[in-house]
Parts: structure tokens; C-alpha cells; sequence
């Protein structure tokens, strides 16, 4: 899916509509639901239940955080490769509530847990087997350090239970992304399709994330479902990779989040034929796909990052290493200086520069050259010869600005996305809690 920056990025779109998001195809052995326990006030959707009735592989990477929610300690001690639901709340982020949080999220593990037990035995097929709470994933995201709800949350899960549903049309997917937003001003959606052996599979995500977003799994949420039949070790292998250069290569304010998860759930509804290891040449094709997927969630994030004007591409080239062009990328995108430069469309190159400098790369300036879309702007140790600052100041009036920083010292490269920092991310964090 191509991404409409002249829409996403315009300031007076606060609101979207359904009809202007991708077409996400169901995914059998998924159930969805979504609905509001009333944690904002307002009555929004804040719960939102994936539901395997079969099952699921999964493969998660979580937020490197030393300081971590409840539902992160609790899917990490979660020693099982099949799992039978996820469940999200919004609002409240359960970090930093102590043993209280853990409790109250124990408790919502054991009315989940009952309620899914219930709903399966009232099934044509008959209940199989107890759903047990050692089945189940959270994800939580909100504000930090607020008392867990969870007496209102439990009192809703025998409705979200209820809601569940097996066909996913449009609507269904747009709830669902609508309901685990915080900041966010427009749902997170993308579909891609693949070949696996001679099966067709499907792959659909919801993300959401806005403010306090960095690498290193940067509040950001991404929840992938495929009806692949794929191991949860090979799953979570791929995942990791195709995180470092999706998830994990964008930034909005250099925050990373207490509660960041992406997770990949496959029912094996495809029948493809069995994987043996992950480097089996059926997975290729769903490894570019799922790449092409986590990438256009990941730019979507950034896309709607808080009061975000402009979308950044940052390239570094020329490097002695990838972790040398990953460090000066960062070092760049997550500079307020020139973030606020951006946002004032002031092509000033100098605080590109400065960043280069600050990252602590052994850089030689005299081979820098500097770009910015088609525009040379500076090298040999100084500004271009054919610099004009007019065509530039042009060029920042785009709603998408490309960065080349090409050191000529290498063969290494790597990408980073960002945005620019507005007076409306200090108004949207001053009142976060209002």
C-alpha cells in the first residue's frame, strides 16, 4: 500500500475515515472483538480480544526497557509456542503499579481465561480442552503509573467474549486498530499476500504508536496474523529480523516505551507444506512480505507521529559498518535541533552537521557530502559550490524530505524514518494527562 502523505500529513485531518484505509482479508482460525470499558470516560473502544479457537504459533519481541509493564513480565513468562488469545487494553499503560498491577492483571488472566473456556464449550464442537491463563498474551498502553482498572476491565470481558467474531470484514479490522489507540489520530492497517510452497497465504496487521517512539521495539503496539503454518521458532526468528529494519528503524522523540510489543500469530489455517528450518526457501517469499508489512506500519507511525507536519527519510551511505550509518542516522533523526529545523522549513544543514559529529563516529569531514532530495548541499569540508539556498527553501515546503548523508568511507548504509517536531507535540504531551 502506498502511502498518501498529502492526506496523512495534513494538520487540519484530525479524524479518518474507514473508506480511506486498505482492504485487510480475513484470516481463518482468528476471531475479533473490540469494545469499550469506558477507561477514557468518553465511551470509545478500549478493549480489543484476537481470539485462536485452534490456536496460534507466535513469535513476539518486546521493548528493551528496563523498566517494563505487567503485560510484558507476564508474556515473558509465558514458556509456550501455541497460544490462544491476545488481549489489549488502551488507557493504562499497568507500568510502574507494582504488585497491585500484577494482580489485577492476574485476575483479568483468570475472567478471560473462564470466559473463553464457556464460550468454546458452547461451540458445536464442544469444549476440548480448559482454557487455561498460561494461554493468553497481554499488550496494555496508556499512561504510566495510574492505577490498573481492572475491575472495569473484567467487568467487560464476558461482552468482549460475546462480540467475538470470525468474519473480518473492513469494519472489523478498523475497530480493532481504533480501539488500541492513544495519541494516535488515525488507525494503523496493512495487507500482504505471499506464496508459501504452492499455498497462498495471507498476512494482516494493526499497529498503533505516536509520541514516545525509538528503536530497540519502540507507546508502540504491532499485532501481525497470518494463516501461514509456520513454527513459533522460525516466526520469531524472521520477526527479529525483519523488526531491525522496520519497528526498530524509526523514531519520533527518541522515547523507548516501557510497554513496546510487535507479535506475528500464525493459525496454520494455509495447509502449506511443513518448515523444517528457518533458512528453507519457502520462507523467503513470506520474509519479504512480512518485511513489507512491519515497513508500511512502521512509516504509518511515523507518518501520524504527535503533531507531526513532515515525514523524514534519513539515508546514511558510504559507511565502514552498518552500526556506523545506524548510529549517525539516529544521531540525526532524533536531534530536536533538527527536527524543529525541518518543521520550520529552514534547510539548515549545519545541524546535520553537528549531529554527525555528536554521534561519535570516527567520520572524516573533508569526504562528507550532504543532500538534501536531489540537492547537494554541502561537501569537501564546506558548502556545495552550487548551493542555492532558494531552490531549498522550496523543496522544504514538501510534506516529505529526504536526508543523504554519503561519509565515502565504506560500503555500509542504513535507513532511519522520522518526522519533525511542531509546537503541537509539546501542546499533545503538556495535556496528555488532561
Amino acid at each position: 500500500m502506498t502511502l498518501n502523505l498529502k492526506n496523512l500529513l495534513n494538520p487540519k485531518v484530525k479524524m479518518s475515515k474507514m473508506g480511506e484505509f486498505q482492504e485487510l482479508r480475513p484470516i481463518e482460525g482468528l476471531q475479533i472483538s473490540a469494545v469499550s470499558a469506558d477507561l477514557y470516560g468518553d465511551g470509545r473502544d478500549d478493549l480489543t480480544l484476537f481470539f485462536f479457537e485452534e490456536g496460534a504459533n507466535f513469535g513476539a519481541v518486546y521493548t528493551n526497557s528496563k523498566v517494563t509493564s505487567a503485560s510484558i513480565n507476564w508474556n515473558l513468562k509465558v514458556k509456550r509456542h501455541f497460544v490462544k488469545a491476545l488481549m489489549i487494553n488502551t488507557q493504562n499503560a499497568n507500568t510502574f503499579t507494582g504488585i497491585k498491577g500484577a494482580q489485577g492483571l492476574k485476575e483479568v488472566a483468570h475472567a478471560l481465561s473462564k470466559s473463553l473456556t464457556l464460550k468454546s464449550s458452547q461451540s458445536p464442537k464442544g469444549v476440548k480442552e480448559v482454557i487455561k491463563i498460561t494461554d493468553l498474551l497481554f499488550a496494555s498502553t496508556g499512561v504510566i503509573g495510574e492505577d490498573f482498572p481492572y475491575l472495569k476491565i473484567k467487568s467487560r470481558i464476558p461482552e468482549l467474549v460475546k462480540k467475538l467474531r470470525i468474519e473480518q470484514s473492513k469494519f472489523v479490522w478498523f475497530k480493532a486498530a481504533s480501539a488500541i489507540m492513544t495519541t494516535d489520530t488515525r488507525p494503523k492497517v496493512a495487507y500482504e499476500e505471499c506464496k508459501v510452497g504452492s499455498k497462498l497465504v495471507k498476512i494482516s496487521g494493526i499497529a498503533k504508536g505516536s509520541g514516545m517512539i525509538a528503536p530497540n521495539m519502540a507507546t508502540m503496539l504491532s499485532f501481525i496474523f497470518t494463516d501461514a503454518n509456520i513454527p513459533s521458532v522460525f516466526l520469531k526468528s524472521i520477526l527479529k529480523k525483519v523488526t531491525a529494519t522496520t519497528f526498530n528503524s524509526i523514531t519520533v522523540d527518541s522515547d523507548t516505551s516501557t510497554n513496546d510489543m510487535v507479535a506475528i500469530f500464525a493459525t496454520g489455517k494455509a495447509k502449506n507444506s511443513k518448515i523444517y528450518n528457518v533458512l528453507d526457501p519457502k520462507l523467503q517469499e513470506f520474509e519479504k512480505a512480512l518485511h513489507r508489512l512491519a515497513l508500511n506500519l512502521a512509516k504509518q507511525i511515523v507518518v501520524d507521529g504527535e503533531g507531526a507536519k513532515k515525514f523524514i527519510t534519513v539515508n546514511v551511505i558510504g559507511a565502514r559498518s552498518t552500526t556506523m550509518a545506524r548510529n549517525i542516522c539516529f544521531s540525526i533523526a532524533n536531534s530536536p535541533l533538527f527536527k524543529t529545523a525541518i518543521a520550520g522549513e529552514d534547510p539548515n544543514w549545519g545541524r546535520i552537521v553537528m549531529a554527525i559529529g555528536k554521534s561519535g563516529e570516527n567520520v572524516q569531514p573533508s569526504k562528507i557530502q550532504i543532500k538534501f532530495g536531489k540537492y547537494l548541499v554541502a561537501e569537501q569540508g564546506k558548502v556545495a559550490k552550487d548551493y542555492n539556498e532558494k531552490d531549498l527553501k522550496e523543496y522544504m515546503k514538501w510534506g516529505s524530505i529526504d536526508i543523504e548523508v554519503n561519509l565515502n568511507i565504506g560500503n555500509s548504509l542504513y535507513t532511519v524514518y522520522t518526522c519533525d517536531f511542531t509546537h503541537d507535540y509539546i501542546d499533545i504531551n503538556a495535556d496528555y494527562r488532561n
